[in-house]
């Protein structure tokens, strides 16, 4: 059910990446129903269609278009971007929520480590390139989907070369997009985009899909339908009383403590800086 401090979005533009299950899915549903334009970005056309169909079906509103875009590539993300502005005008809401756990190191065809590369710096440039359409909004909010990581990030080795775990480099990965939120956030004072993490607890989903099944099956003990903690995103996405809130992370709706290493202004410099370099991205922002 959407909360009913949630503002009718019509005419407003939304995306939401990792939208064909689980907690995307959940929040591109709720924007759907407070009659938002609503575009998802699905990596499986196969997948994302249906996904779409369904969104449709249970909102009630056909204003909702599928965007093909695999966030492990780099040139992926900058057709998507290219694609999106192409047909919109503006962008009132991004909701950056498309993320993997790999339980061996893969590299992605950029030859990044493919956590780093999908989690972090794929919403890193996807919202850069959007910057312009997101400032077009005049109050546009970009949510970015994460975790309380306490994870610290080791500068010269992002890619997990020389160490490999799992989890931390995952964990690694969520502590990129605090640095990011943090960094963006106090780049963008002033220019009508505000700029907020969200940790949406543990939910069921096929995030942990390549774990050993001891592991999956007690992560889908432990969480929870998609729909609440959607829903809270959704209110935080669109509600009044969070416009102009930015710089800050979110848990149902209300400030949660974050890890002194992600609060550090030289830890959110530099990550940035590096995540520019990678992708090759020249902001002045």
């Amino acid at each position: 059910m959407v909360n009913n401090n949630n503002q009718n979005m019509h005419g407003k533009i939304c995306m939401v990446t990792g939208a064909n299950s689980g907690i995307g899915k959940a929040i591109a549903l709720g924007l759907a129903k407070l009659s938002a334009t609503l575009v998802i970005v699905c990596r499986d056309p196969g997948k994302g269609e249906p996904a779409r169909a369904e969104i449709v079906s249970e909102s009630g509103n056909s204003a909702v278009e599928l965007m093909i875009a695999d966030l492990s590539s780099l040139a992926s993300v900058s057709k998507l971007a290219g694609e999106f502005k192409s047909r919109f005008p503006k962008l009132d809401v991004l909701v950056n929520n498309a993320a993997t756990v790999k339980f061996t190191r893969t590299l992605t065809p950029d030859g990044f480590e493919t956590m780093f590369a999908t989690n972090h710096l794929a919403p890193f440039l996807l919202t850069n390139l959007l910057l312009d359409s997101l400032e077009a909004s005049g109050e546009a909010r970009v949510l970015n989907v994460t975790a309380p990581s306490t994870v610290r990030l080791d500068f010269d080795d992002l890619q997990s070369e020389r160490r490999f775990s799992s989890l931390t480099t995952f964990g690694a990965s969520k502590m990129g997009n605090l640095l990011f939120t943090f960094e963006l956030a106090r780049r963008l004072a002033g220019r009508g985009v505000v700029v907020n993490a969200i940790h949406p607890g543990l939910v069921k989903s096929n995030l942990m899909r390549e774990a050993p099944a001891p592991m999956r099956w007690f992560t889908n003990l432990m969480s929870t339908k998609p729909a609440r903690s959607a829903d809270m995103i959704v209110r935080v996405a669109t509600a009044p009383e969070f416009a102009g809130e930015s710089g800050h992370f979110y848990r149902d709706g209300k400030e949660i403590k974050t890890d002194a290493f992600a609060l550090d202004p030289e830890n959110q410099r530099q990550l940035w800086q590096i995540s520019a370099e990678l992708t090759k991205l020249n902001v002045q922002t």
